[in-house]
């Protein structure tokens, strides 16, 4: 296993565990675009488009907002790799230090929990799902819910977010 392999691995145990990914009390009802963030700040709402078209997109979306992408892992892929079966779940990291260092300025720890994280699934349905972590949710966790940068952020997020999934 390469030091990338371990890393994308280890990160994504600590983000599945921390995100709460095994729940499902966040996926928007039917006919629903989005749903509010939940209590740990998990925000998804439904694309009309493949895994695929909806994660190129966000990526796309994302390098012209100027963020920089970080990693894009496909868990499913290695599922397969593994001799398991996963509907299509992929993950992509990416962000900004302008912004992050700003949540950062706030509360420090929240450097756990950069770069942003957004996850593009299929459900038992096999409807498309976008999810990711609002920012305000960040800094609340980390003791610092006044911070100014987390609501600019937020829009920020939410607009790309919404950009992506549009029909």
């Amino acid at each position: 296993m390469t030091f990338q392999s371990f890393t994308a691995v280890f990160c994504l145990a600590g983000v599945a565990f921390i995100s709460g990914c095994a729940s499902t009390s966040s996926a928007p009802s039917p006919g629903s675009a989005a749903t509010p963030a939940s209590p740990d700040g998990l925000v998804t709402m439904s694309s009309p488009r493949s895994p695929k078209e909806t994660m190129d997109r966000l990526e796309a979306s994302v390098k012209e907002k100027g963020f920089a992408v970080v990693a894009r892992v496909d868990h499913a892929a290695g599922a397969t790799r593994v001799g398991k079966t996963l509907r299509p779940t992929e993950l992509l990291i990416f962000g900004n230090p302008a912004g992050g260092t700003l949540l950062m300025e706030c509360t420090q720890t929240a450097g756990i929990d950069l770069p942003l994280k957004a996850l593009v699934w299929s459900d038992a349905a096999g409807k498309v799902m976008l999810s990711y972590n609002d920012p305000t949710y960040i800094t609340k966790r980390h003791n610092a819910p006044a911070c100014p940068a987390a609501v600019g952020m937020s829009n920020a997020i939410s607009g790309i977010m919404k950009a992506v999934v549009a029909p």
